[in-house]
């Protein structure tokens, strides 16, 4: 899994053989689906933290305005 801060939202994006899931993480290692979001299967790994961002861009702030993958 591809561990994401997104503008201060920890997030994991899962490849599935038919495309990506995306979940909320907890700080206790737990996990929730983000279902409302789609990410298309011709987005590359590659393009996950921009595809994020162009999703996800109101919740950005002057304080924290980028979305950056997480250590493993």
């Amino acid at each position: 899994m591809i561990k994401l801060d997104v503008f201060g939202r920890r997030m994991g994006v899962e490849k599935l053989a038919s495309g990506w899931r995306l979940y909320y993480l907890d700080g206790e290692g737990k996990r929730r689906l983000a279902d409302e979001v789609v990410i298309p299967v011709f987005v590359h790994e590659r393009g996950i933290e921009r595809y994020l961002a162009d999703i996800f861009h109101e919740s950005a702030s002057p304080e924290i305005s980028e979305v950056r993958r997480l250590p493993e």
